[in-house]
């Protein structure tokens, strides 16, 4: 980018050509990162009506650094040579408090040593005007409550003008300045100097006469505006090129180009949104890998298996998505900007694979272990054949490896007490068993203290007692199942996994049974997860990992 004009810029002309009287008119209310003006480009309204005054008028609105700049070295060129000299600038300035600015459309807050290139010298304006006195005329449009500080030195507004002999400065809001450059300023030979006074919401300084006469008559014919007709088909095609590249600065070279183009507002339109998204570059990226729906549930699986939480399976980039991959960017050294790249995809799949790896190696490993201290307990206990010991290894181990032995034996050993049994006390146990509820077992125990079944009944008070206290905890584990909204393939899946890990699923069917509620559990023990017999996120993920396929699209 071309620096702007600078105070010895504004000064030193070549190629001096003849004008008569010669206007700068630049005005700004689309600006990219300060906010919009209110009125900014009114003023410049008042061009048509000076160009009839013979004024040669050099206008430009809502410039950038090279276009303000070239239109202000256009102006430049007819100083020496100028009648009248007029200067109005709308817009948003910045100042130290010895030095001014104007703010191009383009212009970052400043700051005390580095102005900016986006920034024009107030000082090299009044410098040029300085060369007709008595026949110059700054206008300055500038918001009455601007007080933004862009850094400790620099702020929004004027500072205290040097003001060149013969020079007359005008301020106000820009609509009070655009209402007088369109009205009293351009009548021809007015008094200017009364139109000032009666003026309301301008403030004058600098030369002010108590009488004079600005502005010349009417001419016959309005001096043609300077500038070439723009080619149509030339800005077409560097549109469409534009629009290919869709850059800051893409758009920006259009509009010093074309500042009135066809396509202005489109260009604005586009900057806006670019600057609001400081991620732009990386979501297009990610768009472009075009991930399937199935693909960006193996990440969201991927990122869940690292602890990285995605608030969901569900193939669905979100919040909780986009932070979940913002944290692993961060984490592993990349720009934090919640889209992936095909490199970074990769590199999460492998990351995965490797933690499933781990996990399941870890599991195996707690598998072993509990397997060992299941074997030694059951030795103690149910290995020896008896009643006491088979229902202790039942309340240590309900899904143990011997469990389905020892409640066979404890069967066997029920049914030859009920043969053994006096009928009596066998009818009330069979009522009881027939009932299965704590209060039957309770009215047997109080039938038959000391009866042959007695052992049998506080055992079953006591697993009744723990699944009435536990129905709460089941219900919720259910419930958590069902938002899974598994499918019967998933489901035919989940059983071939605990069936490859030898826990005894049953059939392999998609119907989740009694066994394979109690392979899930045995499943959900030796990986350390809740045992309750019922799928979780936790558990498919962890169950699934090592079903993670290759996510990069093909």
């Amino acid at each position: 980018m071309r620096r702007l004009l600078t105070s010895t810029a504004l000064i030193l002309w070549a190629g001096a050509g003849w004008a008569q009287d010669a206007a700068l008119l630049l005005g700004t209310e689309r600006y990219e990162t300060l906010g919009r003006m209110s009125r900014g480009t009114e003023m410049l309204e008042a061009g048509e009506a000076l160009r009839g005054l013979g004024f040669e008028v050099f206008s430009l609105p809502n410039g950038r650094a090279d276009s303000t700049a070239e239109t202000a070295r256009d102006w430049l060129e007819q100083v020496p040579e100028a009648n009248r000299l007029v200067v109005a600038l709308s817009g948003r300035f910045a100042t130290d408090g010895a030095r001014s600015w104007f703010l191009t459309a383009e212009a970052e807050a400043p700051g005390l040593l580095t102005p900016g290139a986006a920034a024009l010298p107030v000082e090299g304006v009044l410098r040029a005007l300085a060369e007709a006195p008595g026949r110059s005329l700054l206008l300055i449009a500038i918001e009455p409550d601007s007080s933004n500080s862009f850094d400790p030195w620099v702020g929004e507004g004027l500072g205290a003008l040097e003001i060149p002999q013969g020079v007359t400065v005008l301020t106000g809001s820009p609509r009070a300045v655009a209402r007088f450059m369109t009205g009293p300023m351009v009548e021809p030979r007015a008094d200017l100097s009364a139109a000032i006074r009666a003026a309301d919401g301008i403030t004058a300084q600098g030369y002010l006469p108590r009488a004079r006469v600005f502005m010349p008559e009417r001419a016959e014919t309005p001096a043609a505006p300077t500038g070439s007709t723009a080619d149509p088909a030339a800005e077409e095609a560097l549109w469409r090129g534009t629009v290919a590249l869709g850059t800051i600065d893409a758009y920006r070279d259009y509009l010093s180009r074309y500042p009135r183009g066809a396509h202005a507002e489109a260009a604005e339109t586009a900057i806006a949104e670019i600057i609001a998204e400081p991620n732009r570059d990386a979501r297009l990226a990610e768009e472009a890998i075009g991930l399937s729906r199935d693909q960006r549930r193996d990440i969201q699986r991927s990122l869940s298996l690292l602890d990285f939480n995605t608030r969901g399976i569900d193939g669905i980039f979100g919040p909780g998505t986009r932070q979940a991959i913002t944290n692993w960017q961060q984490q592993n050294g990349f720009p934090q900007t919640s889209y992936l790249t095909p490199e970074q995809i990769s590199r999460i799949d492998a990351q995965a694979a490797r933690r499933a790896a781990e996990l399941e190696a870890e599991a195996e490993r707690q598998r072993q272990q509990a397997e060992r201290a299941d074997r030694s307990f059951w030795e103690e206990t149910g290995a020896r054949g008896d009643e006491p010991g088979l229902r202790a290894y039942l309340d240590r181990y309900p899904d143990g490896l011997f469990a389905e032995t020892a409640a066979d034996r404890l069967a066997l050993i029920e049914e030859e007490k009920r043969q053994a049994a006096q009928a009596e006390d066998r009818a009330a146990w069979d009522r009881a068993r027939g009932a299965d509820t704590i209060e039957a077992y309770r009215d047997y125990q109080r039938a038959f203290p000391e009866g042959s079944f007695s052992a049998e009944a506080e055992a079953r008070v006591a697993a009744l007692t723990e699944e009435r206290a536990q129905s709460e905890n089941r219900a919720a584990a259910e419930a958590v199942e069902r938002e899974l909204g598994l499918n019967a393939l998933t489901a035919r899946l989940v059983e071939q996994r605990l069936d490859a890990q030898g826990l005894e699923p049953g059939t392999v069917d998609g119907e989740f049974d009694q066994s394979t509620r109690r392979a899930i559990r045995r499943y959900q023990r030796d990986h350390g997860l809740e045992a309750s017999g019922f799928l979780d996120e936790a558990t498919v993920v962890r169950l699934l990992a090592d079903s993670l396929g290759d996510i990069l699209p093909r």
